[in-house]
């Protein structure tokens, strides 16, 4: 029964381009995933939803809804690795020895990365600019100018003539305007040079203006164009931000077993409570954080988006004491919004000797669901 569930266990990471085991990253005492597929792959393969933290690009100033990395709690990540499906990667110390170190990317490798997001930006600035005409065209087409919709940026033949020449006194004089290719008149250059001298008040499309006994060749007529496409200009690229590390970096390779002491000390550090958290995951629970409620550990029947908690579960060693009143206020809380109490811990077997490793393989986890009666 369990070889043909880790065969489709392992079906399913295949079809989703999962390897088997895949990295956890720690970063400032954090445990992550950052690759969608894999926490798709966990939630419904091994009921650990985790928690997103990233913020959503197109929202960015809400905390309502979140997106990727997602972050898991230390006794997540110790029962991933436990079940040999996940191994611990020191994110900081991966890139560093990615982007450092001698075995890292090579010249041509980066050269190769920043080719491949330049085009993407390019791609990306095109398809803005495409979005954008064609909101244009739209709205064109919406107040009756259908037939210039291909033609919006063209721009009239006036609009390039010579501006008119304007007085002390700053007011426009009426025909003074003049159309390319037109001769200035003897007396009207004569009186420009002799009140501003050799500069005059023409703008950069007038017409020829004698300077030394010489004649400034015309500019030629511009030619208006019919279609957009002859005056496009190549947009320029976007600037991109790789949302993965892996590539271009090559994903650090999972430690070789040498020793179990060596296996024991790459695991996670885990509370106390990590006991009751694996006694309640082996019988299908999903567990998220309960800091809402004021306990460890919220219990789930199944998929959180699916059913609602049923325990408020709080772990503790088997001979720790704690306060009763503790114990009335949860099994109140509890019952107040619906929920169980649920405490346990690991039991020390009376003769034995106890496991020194928090969440040892041969221990025996009991618990308790406390009600409160009569409410």
């Amino acid at each position: 029964m369990a070889a043909s569930s880790s065969t489709s266990q392992d079906q399913v990471a295949s079809s989703q381009n999962i390897s088997i085991p895949f990295p956890i990253f720690t970063l400032a005492s954090k445990y992550l995933l950052y690759d969608i597929n894999t926490i798709t792959y966990t939630r419904a393969i091994h009921n650990i939803s985790g928690v997103l933290i990233g913020s959503l690009p197109q929202a960015p100033q809400q905390n309502v809804f979140l997106g990727i990395p997602l972050e898991l709690m230390p006794e997540e990540a110790r029962l991933l690795v436990e079940k040999g499906v996940a191994y611990i990667v020191d994110d900081v110390k991966a890139h560093k020895t990615g982007y450092l170190a001698r075995d890292g990317l090579e010249e041509g490798e980066r050269k190769a990365f920043q080719l491949a997001l330049r085009k993407q930006g390019q791609s990306a600035a095109k398809e803005v600019n495409k979005r954008s005409d064609e909101r244009k065209k739209a709205a064109l087409e919406k107040v009756g100018l259908a037939d210039r919709a291909d033609n919006w940026n063209d721009i009239p033949n006036d609009m390039f003539s010579a501006s008119s020449a304007s007085g002390r006194d700053g007011k426009k004089k009426k025909g003074m305007r003049r159309q390319p290719g037109d001769v200035t008149p003897k007396s009207e250059s004569e009186t420009q040079s002799k009140t501003s001298g050799n500069v005059t008040d023409e703008s950069l499309f007038g017409p020829p203006v004698p300077v030394n006994g010489s004649t400034i060749a015309p500019l030629p007529a511009r030619k208006p164009s019919n279609t957009r496409a002859e005056v496009a200009i190549e947009p320029s690229a976007f600037a991109m931000t790789p949302t993965t590390s892996y590539p271009p970096l090559k994903a650090p390779l999972p430690p070789a077993s040498s020793s179990a002491k060596q296996d024991l000390e790459r695991l996670p550090p885990v509370p106390a409570s990590y006991s009751l958290y694996r006694y309640l995951h082996e019988r299908g629970y999903f567990l998220s954080p309960g800091l809402r409620f004021g306990c460890q550990y919220t219990a789930y029947p199944g998929d959180p988006l699916r059913f609602h908690s049923h325990f408020l579960c709080n772990g503790m060693d088997w001979d720790e004491e704690f306060d009763l009143l503790d114990l009335v206020g949860g099994g109140r809380l509890g019952t107040g919004v619906k929920k169980g109490y649920l405490i346990g811990g690991q039991e020390h077997k009376a003769g034995g000797e106890d496991n020194e490793e928090v969440g040892g393989k041969n221990e025996e986890v009991r618990a308790f669901c406390v009600e409160w009666a009569g409410m």
